[in-house]
């Protein structure tokens, strides 16, 4: 039977791998326990698993100071039930070369507890850099974050070399902060990072940008608000929005210290906005990069998530957060021009979605969903009590 070019080109360049790094070359191999300590059960179990890699006939010398190739045996475990989260992975063994690795030497360096400015919904410095890392964040990249806080994940961004420019509904947030030495301008100081380009008082809802402005940000990397620790807000104040009142403007004696009126932003309207404005404003090719909350339901989650006909997902990865609660990090790709049509289009498939996957989201129910006593959920579905000690426990640092 004859084989395929696409078969013997994959043959051909395993043989010439294994001949490369098994005879000529250098190397060294590693076993390191990630949140665990190597017990000596553990160091037995590497032993045994090392054995399997033996069956591999490697011919070249062993280098554990400078080796020209490093292989990792990882293993993972069935987490069981601990610390209240549901066991997501059975025992499983991978062998590979390692081509690239993290600088895990930042993490103490950009730390929280260490930082000047600090808000309630600060991004931890590891995911920040996470995401910095989906979106591509390099030197000469404009990166955009809608909601920007105090600016953690703008800070990861600059560490890359991209320039940074940043939005918040909140003009305290990112003028004011705590003063003059305590502000998001602080937070970039303080590393020695190149400053924001420019920091805005805007509202994702009422996007400030002029009409036919298009194709500006090559990534936007944002957290928006899902209700859990902080709720979202918009423009115009319950009054205005019901139309009880109309439209007023701010006198020019009052406009440096006026804080206008909000109302709730639900998630649904928030993320459909947040869609509109990477089809609307990255450049072909860009990313957005974004926390989506979901509700574990038997172990699983929903995987149905928000579409737009200009943007293409490209990875989704879970990051369980308690036993009943997870947000899921999003990264998609602009495939087409943003145009009318589409905008039409997008907002139709909108519609839709928020009518079959995003009621209890709506209603905003996620909060009481996450904090509210497992027992109470259950006898209202007419379930068994669990006991005091088969509740879930969470973590609350992430949450």
């Amino acid at each position: 039977m004859s084989r395929s070019c696409h078969t013997l080109h994959l043959e051909a360049h395993s043989r010439l791998l294994w001949t490369v790094l098994g005879k000529l070359l250098a190397f060294k191999s590693r076993m390191i326990v990630f949140n665990s300590s190597l017990t000596f059960h553990l160091r037995l179990k590497g032993k045994v698993s090392c054995s399997l890699v033996s069956e591999i006939e490697f011919q070249g010398q062993v280098n554990l100071s400078h080796p020209d190739h490093k292989f990792w045996l990882m293993e993972t475990d069935n987490y069981g039930s601990n610390n209240g989260l549901p066991p997501i992975v059975c025992r499983r063994i991978f062998f590979g070369r390692e081509i690239g690795a993290a600088d895990r030497k930042l993490l103490p360096t950009y730390q929280l507890k260490s930082r000047t400015y600090l808000g309630p919904t600060a991004m931890d410095a590891e995911m920040a850099f996470l995401m910095a890392n989906q979106a591509q964040a390099k030197t000469g990249k404009l990166v955009y974050d809608p909601f920007v806080g105090t600016g953690s994940i703008l800070i990861a961004a600059a560490h890359f070399g991209a320039m940074t420019m940043g939005a918040d509904i909140d003009i305290r947030v990112v003028r004011d902060g705590r003063g003059p030495d305590c502000n998001v301008w602080t937070n970039f100081k303080q590393y020695g990072l190149p400053m924001p380009i420019s920091l805005l008082r805007a509202d994702n809802n009422l996007p400030p940008w002029r009409p036919g402005l298009k194709e500006v940000f090559d990534c936007i990397i944002c957290d928006p608000p899902y209700g859990v620790r902080a709720g979202g807000r918009k423009s115009g104040g319950r009054k205005l929005l019901k139309g009880v009142v109309g439209p007023y403007t701010v006198p020019d004696d009052k406009r440096n210290d006026h804080i206008p009126s909000t109302a709730p932003y639900s998630l649904v309207e928030c993320v459909h906005d947040l869609l509109d404005l990477a089809a609307r404003m990255l450049v072909m090719g860009g990313r957005l990069v974004y926390f989506y909350p979901v509700l574990r339901e038997e172990d699983t989650i929903d995987t149905s998530f928000p579409e737009h006909p200009c943007l293409k997902m490209v990875a989704s990865c879970e990051q369980i957060l308690s036993f009943r609660y997870s947000r899921v990090l999003l990264t998609m790709v602009k495939i087409a021009p943003y145009t009318d049509d589409i905008a039409e289009a997008a907002r139709i498939k909108h519609l839709e979605f928020r009518e079959n996957h995003l009621k209890w989201l709506e209603d905003g129910n996620l909060h009481s969903a996450v904090f509210s006593p497992l027992d109470m959920q259950l006898n209202a579905a007419g379930g068994t009590k669990f006991s005091k000690e088969s509740k879930p426990k969470y973590r609350g640092k992430y949450v």
